[in-house]
């Protein structure tokens, strides 16, 4: 095959790339080290997106990479517009997207534009007085006459939301941690300074953005408080059960209104290039399929949200799927979805739903499956391909301050972010140093080399089925609609064009069947799983998935 003609047809400009694609989420503290630091670089990355774009993935998510004082690894950037040392350099970058362009692999970057660090210039600037250009680029707000926060706004990481500056005398906003300010988008300078970072990056090549907390971008100017969530409506999906941030109703402190026009210069922004996509992080507990609906809609807003629905504890059934489904439908019907099951934040999920599961890499391969055949785009994990579980960390290996602060009843971030296995070494092929945080002993077994080539192995199964996938546009553009199936089995038809092909999961443990009383069924092939179909009876084993294209 001639690299140069397949890169040419995979990237030509396509302003509808994104709609059902699988983007891979890289987190590179612990994708590949290069230097032997034990943490992971751009450099480390490079060197591993053939295994990436082995997979058939259309894209890959990098998480901030930015310069930073690390507090939240990243997440706390004091320099938009170059690489952290730890990382690399500008120049590692520019070639890290040259050659995954080469690969057929388009590059979206993690933005964090609701806060930064409290060590980036601005923010410097703008606590050294009340009256310096930048005064006003954060928000600043004296305190109650008896000294207390402005109001009772909450932390994600526990605590008030406000922090005292003794500089100013005054009170800053940190949605997050005391180290990450919040900036004032009400400010048109701020808005045109985030506009200019995105620039930056869309000039050097990359292809989209997933914006981390989207919908945390602008606070309510008159600071009123949040009122009182009734204890039968609180959701931990955003914050931990530990953690009083969900007695709150947070419609002051995030999800405002004018976060829309926004999202529209933002958009502006993105299309002024050829085929730019963004994809936004909505972190609300109670609005979240209502909000991705709202900041999706039309062609002059972000191409793609998600929420946290599937990113949840709350146990994956057929009803659940089902559910959220038809709300987003209901919630967004002109917006557009993107589902991920794990990410860099939450217990991955095949620990989150799978702990009592006797055949873990059944159940991987059933999820995955089913992952990417929901209507919407899919965001894969790194290591979810191998099917990873959760890692278990003694406290003193602890990293992530959100673990710290509520050590044992939650025990943070870190088990998912824990160095990919490459090898079924004990340094699992990740960095020749001490690695940031421990490799689990019981990942290595799961390692990329030991799975390689064994057609029943979990990595195996996702390259497989995002052939398959590929191979039926209908998972990436058609509709959906939902099947009644007997529990434990999901069922629901796929439509675009001239297909229309039936998919059915058995989300059970134990065989499972149901009658198909409508038309005639073409059982295809490609995809892995073993079924059988005879008078009409789809018979399944445990975690397993039938397709078919309605003849």
């Amino acid at each position: 095959m001639n690299t140069t003609e397949s890169t040419s047809s995979l990237l030509a400009p396509d302003r509808d790339w994104w709609r059902g694609a699988v983007i891979y989420q890289i987190y590179p503290r612990s994708f590949q080290d290069t230097n032997g630091d034990g943490i992971g670089d751009l450099k480390g990355i490079t060197a591993r997106l053939p295994h990436v774009a082995a997979l058939g993935v259309d894209a890959i998510w990098i998480s901030p990479f930015f310069t930073s004082p690390m507090k939240d690894f990243g997440y706390d950037v004091s320099n938009y517009k170059d690489v952290d040392p730890i990382f690399g350099t500008l120049r590692d970058f520019d070639a890290l997207i040259a050659e995954a362009h080469r690969l057929g692999v388009r590059v979206m970057i993690d933005l964090v534009l609701s806060h930064t660090s409290d060590q980036h210039p601005w923010f410097v600037e703008s606590r050294s007085s009340r009256s310096n250009a930048r005064a006003d680029w954060y928000v600043w707000a004296d305190s109650k006459p008896d000294g207390t926060p402005p109001n009772n706004w909450l932390s994600i990481f526990g605590g008030s939301a406000w922090a005292w500056d003794p500089t100013r005398q005054q009170y800053y906003l940190h949605n997050f941690l005391t180290s990450q300010p919040d900036l004032n988008l009400h400010s048109r300078e701020v808005q045109d300074a985030l506009l200019g970072v995105a620039r930056f990056w869309l000039e050097r090549g990359v292809d989209g953005f997933r914006l981390d907390t989207i919908n945390f971008y602008f606070h309510d100017k008159e600071l009123r408080d949040n009122p009182a969530l009734a204890p039968d409506r609180r959701n931990a999906s955003t914050a931990p059960a530990v953690n009083p941030y969900n007695y709150q109703e947070h419609i002051y402190d995030k999800n405002r209104p004018e976060n829309l026009e926004f999202l529209r210069r933002f958009r502006a922004v993105m299309d002024e290039y050829p085929a730019i996509a963004a994809v936004g992080e909505v972190g609300d507990s109670q609005r979240g399929l209502e909000i991705a609906g709202e900041y999706t809609s039309g062609d002059d807003k972000v191409q793609m949200c998600y929420a946290f629905e599937f990113l949840a504890a709350d146990p994956l059934t057929p009803h659940r799927v089902a559910e959220v489904l038809i709300d987003f439908d209901r919630a967004a019907p002109e917006g557009w979805a993107c589902w991920a099951f794990s990410n860099h934040d939450v217990v991955r999920h095949v620990s989150r739903w799978g702990d009592r599961v006797a055949d873990h890499h059944a159940h991987a391969k059933l999820l995955a499956s089913l992952l990417m055949s929901l209507r919407g785009s899919v965001c894969i994990y790194q290591g979810e391909e191998l099917g990873l579980t959760e890692a278990e960390l003694a406290y003193e290996d602890l990293r992530d301050p959100y673990g710290i602060q509520f050590w044992p009843d939650y025990k943070g971030r870190d088990g998912c972010r824990t160095p990919m296995v490459w090898e079924s070494l004990p340094d699992g092929g990740f960095s020749d140093g001490k690695p940031w945080l421990p490799i689990s002993e019981s990942h290595l077994p799961q390692a990329v080399a030991a799975q390689e080539g064994d057609p029943a192995s979990v990595l195996e199964h996702y390259r497989r089925f995002l052939h398959f996938r590929k191979a039926h546009p209908v998972f990436a553009k058609g509709t959906i609609e939902f099947v009644e199936t007997p529990t434990p089995l999901l069922g629901f038809r796929r439509a675009h064009g001239d297909e229309t092909l039936f998919c059915l999961f058995n989300m059970g443990e134990e065989p499972a069947s149901m009658e198909w009383p409508g038309d005639r069924l073409e059982p295809l092939e490609g995809h892995g799983f073993i079924s059988d179909i005879r008078d009409n009876r789809i018979s399944l084993p445990a975690w397993g998935a039938f397709f078919a294209r309605l003849a």
